[in-house]
This record gives structure tokens, sequence and C-alpha cells, in this order.
């Protein structure tokens, strides 16, 4: 017999799944930017992340090395071997 898992519908009681039901996937909980008040949000997103203060100094040569490298690994389905980042490289040059 499986484990005990409160997250699996199956294991919670009838009342407890049609409660949550009647919520029609309305978040449970009242917290995040979700629950904020608009005029809140609205001005988060008007900032466009540059609310954050981020790791690089702008123009720093750690943020143009980190710029050069995004994206490099991404879309290929895994880690790119040091070969095909010297072959990168050369082919920037």
């Amino acid at each position: 017999m499986a484990d005990y898992n409160p997250a699996n519908f199956a294991n919670r009681p009838q009342e407890e799944v049609e409660e949550i039901a009647r919520k029609g996937g309305q978040s449970s909980h009242s917290s995040g930017f979700a629950s904020m008040d608009p005029d809140k949000q609205r001005d988060i997103s008007s900032k466009g992340g540059k609310a954050s203060g981020g790791s690089f100094e702008p123009g720093s040569e750690r943020a143009r090395e980190a710029g050069r490298k995004g994206g490099k690994v991404a879309g290929g389905g895994g880690w790119m071997f040091e070969e095909d980042e010297e072959d990168l490289l050369q082919a920037e040059d």
C-alpha cells in the first residue's frame, strides 16, 4: 500500500476536497504578488526588474563575462564541454 501523502487528493477527506474544489483554482492563501493592492503591483511592475540590486556592477568585467556566457548552455539539453566553450570563444574573435 502506498504511503500517506496529504498532497494527493485521494488521501484527503471528501469534504476537504470539495472545499478546495469550491475555490475554483483560486489560491487557498493570501500572500505574494497576486494578493497585493493593484496600485502596489503596478508600481513594482513598472520598475521592470530595476528594483533588484543584482549582483553585478553595470559595465563590470564580471557582468560582460556573464553576458557572454548567457544562453550558451540553454537549449542544448545539457552542460557544454570546455572544448565547446573554446570553439565558441574563438568564433567570437
